[in-house]
């Protein structure tokens, strides 16, 4: 009896004075000191998460026999946290989560190379993570936000679900060898100077830049979904193996510097095609070979030449709108009133607010288009089922009853 008392009151001093290890083995290892990390770093692998605490310490090192941690590793809510590294640890199985860790500054895992996913936010003391030469190369989704980070290298996944890169003021450049993008690219509110070279990128789904100084796609061929560049910065687009936008729209919107719009191979857009509020853009002339537009199409500028000379087909509405005197460019696509748009037809000049409706074509109600109507339309059976469900679930507990 006595020596089960004595073992118990051994135990909680131990808890008391933190020396308690942390395990291998557990779902959860919280880190609450240094000395925890070199533990942990002892162990091969780690089955569940690693957690550091908002009171672990300035500097965490899991350098040492650390290769892979299966779950997520985590600081959060962290304003002690001032370096957090690994020259072992080559795997992150769930979530590298790092959020409202105000004044980490170093960020250093040279052998890390497959994460589940990256999702940092409010690092206000970051300017660079550093990673190997081969970099992160394996990742289903990446959200980098609201930091002090200043370029993004070593993210050199090849296939990737999502990708937002959105508030860090001071991101000045971003390249990666990306071929893939199976959900969304959303990159915006970033640095004025940023530049992103994406020169791998071959397919992607939707796509959303802004605030963006130049951007590169040099092997790009299909966009799955929508493609929308609203107010950047660059002065030319240049896209010469976009073959086909599938579904969705293609806007450029309130991008003021942007003279040149060249896009040779693009032969279909499933959705809209808007350009509106591109106060620079005079010549509209690089869409020569697109044959088929599935919604509507909406050009409103300060254009003095309007050109495409291949369209066949346009499922919904047609206005082409300018400041100037687009008269020859209205004479020469009035051929496509009645046999080539099947909507409302509109083209003319010298209109002194051509500028200010900036709203998409395919929210105007035009076939094919994949606005938020099709979201909503496209959420209405899971609500119809859940209600099923709960209806279901419901008659049983009455049965029970009766």
């Amino acid at each position: 009896m006595f020596c089960k008392q004595l073992l118990a009151a051994a135990a909680a001093l131990s808890m008391v004075s933190g020396t308690v290890g942390v395990g291998c083995d557990g779902p959860t290892a919280t880190i609450r000191s240094a000395a925890d990390a070199t533990q942990l770093a002892n162990c091969a692998s780690v089955d569940g998460d690693v957690i550091v605490d908002k009171n672990a310490g300035p500097e965490i090192d899991l350098s040492g026999k650390l290769k892979e941690i299966s779950g997520d590793l985590r600081a959060e809510n962290n304003g002690l946290l001032a370096t957090l590294r690994s020259d072992s640890l080559q795997t992150i199985g769930g979530v590298f989560a790092l959020k409202n860790a105000t004044h980490i500054s170093t960020l250093n895992f040279p052998k890390l190379n497959e994460v589940g996913s990256i999702d940092w936010s409010t690092l206000n003391s970051l300017p660079e993570p550093t990673f190997g030469t081969t970099g992160i190369t394996k990742a289903k989704k990446v959200v980098i936000a609201d930091t002090f980070i200043e370029s993004i290298n070593g993210i050199n996944v090849q296939s990737l679900a999502d990708m937002d890169i959105n508030n860090n003021r001071r991101l000045t450049k971003f390249s990666s060898s990306i071929k893939s993008l199976s959900n969304t690219l959303y990159v915006t509110a970033n640095g004025l100077n940023l530049t992103m070279e994406m020169p791998n990128l071959e397919w992607i789904a939707n796509m959303t830049i802004a605030n963006v100084t130049s951007f590169s796609v040099p092997s790009l061929h299909t966009v799955n979904g929508s493609m929308r560049f609203d107010s950047n910065y660059f002065e030319t687009f240049n896209a010469a193996n976009l073959t086909e936008i599938k579904d969705g729209d293609l806007s450029f919107v309130s991008n003021p510097q942007l003279t040149n719009i060249t896009i040779p191979a693009l032969k279909r857009i499933g959705g809209g095609f808007t350009i509106a509020n591109n106060t620079a853009l005079e010549k509209l002339d690089g869409f020569g070979k697109l044959n088929e537009i599935g919604g509507a199409v909406k050009v409103r500028g300060s254009f003095t030449q309007v050109e495409l000379p291949s369209l066949k087909d346009v499922k919904g509405a047609f206005e082409v709108v300018s400041t100037e005197d687009i008269n020859k460019s209205c004479d020469e696509l009035k051929s496509l009133d009645g046999s080539v748009v099947q909507g409302h037809y509109d083209c003319k000049g010298k209109v002194a607010d051509a500028n200010n409706d900036t709203s998409s074509a395919s929210s105007e109600g035009s076939e094919g288009g994949s606005g938020d109507d099709d979201k909503k339309n496209a959420a209405s059976p899971n609500v119809v089922s859940t209600s099923l469900v709960t209806l279901a679930a419901l008659s049983g507990v009455m049965a029970a009853f009766l």
